[in-house]
């Protein structure tokens, strides 16, 4: 076992307290009682002023512990902590929970206590949790590292707080509603451990079905927890409440978007890119924690509602409708079902009301009708107390409907004691069961948009026409020139090189720095035409009258132009003026839209969609994605938003190309990709007219720190695609291969590979016999997070149609020491080299990321690839599994 492996710290076999008490009330004391209580575990007390603690002996220091421990917790007083850390380190200690109080938290001197337990775990290579947190407890391994002695249930729930007094409060509350947890942990200051540490080690629990993070300060490491949180999110539920910013802008803004995209909306969209879903109430936050442990989700926001009490029924509908969702209307088929269940009297209409004389028959008929109905996704089945059915008898007959399988059914048990035993038996069944209507209702919604989110994330993009590797080198050169000029804003000119670059169309424009060319520019270009003042001081033209529309003639032009002049130096005389830009007016526009890119401190760059024009800011209607995009990607961020409804057709007016539109977009990601000197961007207004968009006025700021030290994508949270990987080579027999990282857009061509393989080929990379492979398990395979796994793809051209021969494939562990391959070639292509090709080169890649070892596992039978991993330096060794491990130390 390695230094620092954070699974040993949560299972430790061996674990001492350093600041043990017997005193009773004391921090030290509560926290040995509750080692003490954990079973299965030897626990070591250790207090420099003690010989004995409740009877066993104390040791005066970790140093003078006998034996190996594999967790060390600290509750001494925040100045001894230090010294404390380093002589774990030295004495080889696995990690540490610091439960001490007294650090950044009290200001410039604890902050510099932290500062040194930081060096000392960098140069220990140990892992910290805290300082300042209440540690840990795992219910289903009866292991409580903490001095809390209100011990929860067991159950599938991890809940990760930050903050140790509402953490403790939300706990509370918890086990007050019976919520069974799989691992509460208080992260406290996270120096070390963090949250996509949690995330990376919970995701592999098997007690883990859901993951509930109350967090109020930084993330920790931003990539990790994106990376992480991508990886599990599709299997485990992420679920995060977060207090919102007071202020609505961390710094200023010198664009539209950097006005416009705050810390709140730059972290909605960072949740919902990674699939992480962001509560806005506390109390809804364990509700859906446990509705998403439970085995049906929905499939659509359309429920159906079925109530022995109308008006609660009503008051269920009302939410519902408020919130987003939508009543299912059903079919003249389910109409004839429920009429036949039903007395004539009944209200005919959803929310159903089965009225007080329902007894369990009756809700059952009516339920099963809502199950088979087309046009509904769930149901929400509520019960009051009445004299016709049990509460009990009810349950077990949803549980009964629940198990045949078929629709989300969540429930509403109003009432106290009379209820409590059938709202029991459905909880316990993992059937939601919840004390109001309104809650059942926002659940049910939390869990649709978690699904529907998913859904859109993952769902194959089309292939579009756009240049993802435009050249750039002399926008670079243009940048660093800029740079040394002092100035840190490019000119309507200097930017729109950028967008013609990365195929974003423009409205022909010139530059003049005299009437007279101005004059020659407008004749050139032909009239109507816009003046518009060019100045690095002016960030919004507008506001000092520093465009003037609608120029029709020689006359004209020349009035305007001293007009814009004069009109400017008297609204901004300091500003420096550098000319005009005359560009073709276009003097009807269909719809006018904003794309535009900001540097957010926290979380690198972002991309913002919106309605655009002058108000802009008035109108605040736009969406926040992150890059890289593609066009699924780029189809959901302007689906967000009011505008794209007009952009359909709005008013006689044509619809717009969204093909074209999302060719955009995905053009501006890949700019703002390639350019981390990028600060904040405008691209304002997209003028659309007829259908097509162009681009007629656009800004970069640019960041001097970014500049000064250019390192690729290190203002993205997402890595982008690596182009760096594609690679040209030949078969022996001359055929053209192109070796590149896989994409999400290669679903077909992957399941094309994939169906046409032999049974013996794809028992050999699956270990199974596999008949066909869903589209989730493309998902799988060819959205991958570039970060922490690789998968590199052979493709050949046979009659102008592309196709996949051949696929490997890198993962790699959480702690980032080690890689799996796996790798497959098409069965008319075996025996060619291509398979030594491609475990060649993921070797290489395992390098370059620093892993130690390189692994992969192979049937036996399989003497082909044994033989290409023999002749590539790996060593083999049968495990119980009766596969090959086969391995390559790259360290």
């Amino acid at each position: 076992m390695q230094m620092g492996d954070i699974g040993k710290i949560f299972n430790p076999g061996t674990i001492a307290l350093i600041g043990a008490r017997e005193k009773e009330g004391s921090l030290g004391a509560a926290l040995l009682g509750n080692l003490l209580s954990s079973p299965k575990r030897k626990i070591l007390a250790v207090n420099s002023s003690r010989e004995k603690v409740r009877g066993m002996p104390c040791y005066r220091s970790i140093a003078e512990v006998p034996e190996r421990v594999d967790l060390a917790v600290v509750a001494t007083p925040a100045a001894t902590v230090p010294g404390i850390i380093d002589e774990c380190g030295k004495a080889g200690v696995e990690g540490v929970v610091i439960i001490s109080s007294g650090f950044r938290e009290v200001g410039a001197e604890g902050a510099k206590l932290e500062k040194e337990i930081l060096e000392i775990r960098k140069r220990c290579k140990m892992r910290i949790i805290g300082p300042n947190c209440l540690g840990f407890i795992r219910p289903n391994m009866g292991l409580n590292v903490s001095f809390l002695q209100n011990v929860p249930e067991r159950g599938k729930i991890a809940f990760i707080t930050q903050s140790a007094a509402f953490g403790k409060t939300l706990l509370d509350w918890g086990i007050s509603a019976h919520v069974g947890f799989s691992m509460f942990i208080s992260l406290g200051s996270t120096l070390d451990v963090d949250f996509g540490d949690m995330i990376d080690f919970l995701g592999n629990d098997p007690h883990t079905r859901s993951i509930v993070i109350y967090m109020e300060d930084t993330l920790g490491d931003v990539k990790k927890f994106t990376s992480a949180a991508r990886g599990f999110a599709r299997n485990k539920p992420i679920i995060v409440l977060r207090p919102p910013h007071l202020s609505r802008v961390d710094e200023k803004g010198y664009s539209h978007t950097g006005e416009l995209a705050g810390p709140d909306e730059v972290y909605d969209a960072v949740l919902k890119r990674v699939g992480v879903i962001r509560m806005k109430e506390a109390q809804d936050l364990f509700h859906a924690a446990s509705a998403l442990c439970s085995k049906n989700h929905p499939s659509g926001s359309r429920l159906a509602i079925v109530s022995n009490a109308g008006g609660v029924g009503i008051m269920a509908a009302k939410r519902l409708l408020r919130s987003g969702g939508e009543l299912a209307k059903f079919s003249a088929n389910t109409m004839e079902t429920l009429a036949a269940a039903m007395p004539p009297y009944w209200n005919r209409e959803n929310p159903v009301d089965v009225f007080r004389c329902a007894d369990v028959g009756r809700y059952e008929r009516v339920i099963r009708a809502c199950v088979d109905d087309p046009g509904t996704d769930g149901i929400l089945v509520i019960f009051t107390p009445q004299e016709a059915a049990r509460s009990a008898e009810l349950a077990e007959m949803i549980r009964k409907v629940v198990k045949e399988g078929g629709k989300h059914i969540t429930t509403t048990w109003l009432g106290g004691k009379e209820v409590r035993e059938g709202r029991d038996m459905l909880v316990e069944s993992g059937i939601p069961a919840y004390d109001t209507a309104e809650d059942a209702v926002r659940t049910y919604l939390y869990m649709w948009n978690y699904e529907h989110n998913l859904q859109l994330q993952y769902e194959t993009p089309a292939e579009l026409r756009v240049d993802e590797m435009p050249p750039k080198n002399h926008l670079k050169a243009l940048i660093r020139q800029v740079s040394r000029e002092g100035t840190t804003v490019l000119t309507e000119e200097e930017t729109r090189k950028f967008l013609v670059n990365y195929g974003i169309p423009t409205m022909k424009s010139l530059t003049a720095c005299t009437a007279d060319e101005a004059l020659e520019c407008a004749r050139e270009i032909g009239y109507p035409v816009v003046l518009k003042i060019i100045s690095p001081d002016i960030m919004f033209r507008p506001d000092v009258g520093g465009v003037i529309t609608g120029v029709n003639s020689d006359a004209e032009l020349r009035e305007s132009y001293e007009t814009l002049l004069a009109r400017v130096r008297q609204l901004q005389p300091d500003a420096s003026l550098r000319g005009v830009t005359v560009q073709k007016m276009m003097d009807i526009i269909d719809y006018e839209l904003i794309l535009g890119a900001k540097k957010d401190k926290d979380f690198g760059t972002v991309i913002l969609f919106g309605m655009g024009g002058i108000g802009v800011r008035i109108y605040r209607d736009f969406a926040v994605g992150l890059p890289p995009l593609n066009q699924t990607l780029a189809r959901r961020l302007m689906e967000e938003t009011e505008v794209y409804k007009m952009l359909q057709g709005y008013r006689g007016k044509a619809p717009a190309d969204m093909r074209q539109l999302e060719q955009i977009l995905v053009g501006f990601s890949n700019l703002i990709v390639d350019f981390p000197e990028i600060r904040e961007m405008d691209v304002n207004p997209i003028a659309i007219r007829n259908g097509e968009a162009c681009a007629l006025d656009a800004r970069i700021i640019l960041d001097p720190e970014a500049i000064a030290r250019p390192v690729p994508y290190s203002h993205l949270v997402i890595t982008p695609y690596p182009t760096r990987l594609i690679v040209p080579w030949r078969l022996p027999d001359g055929t053209e291969v192109l070796l590149r990282p896989i994409r999400p857009e290669d679903e077909p061509l992957q399941n094309e590979m994939l169906s046409t393989l032999s049974e013996e080929s794809l028992r050999s990379r699956f270990f199974q016999t596999i008949k066909s492979i869903s589209h989730e398990m493309h998902i799988r395979l060819c959205n991958i997070d570039y970060n922490r796994e690789m998968a590199l793809v052979a493709e050949i051209k046979e009659r102008d149609r592309r196709r996949l021969i051949g696929i490997v494939r890198l993962i790699i562990e959480p702690d980032f020491k080690k890689g799996e391959f796996a790798v497959i070639v098409h069965d008319e292509f075996q025996g060619k080299g291509l398979a030594n090709k491609l475990l060649d080169m993921v070797i290489g890649i395992a390098q370059e990321k620093g892993l130690e070892e390189f692994y992969g596992y192979v049937q036996p039978g399989n003497k082909k690839m044994l033989k290409a991993c023999a002749r590539l330096g790996m060593t083999g060794e049968l495990i119980p599994d009766g596969l090959m491990k086969m391995k390559f130390m790259l360290k």
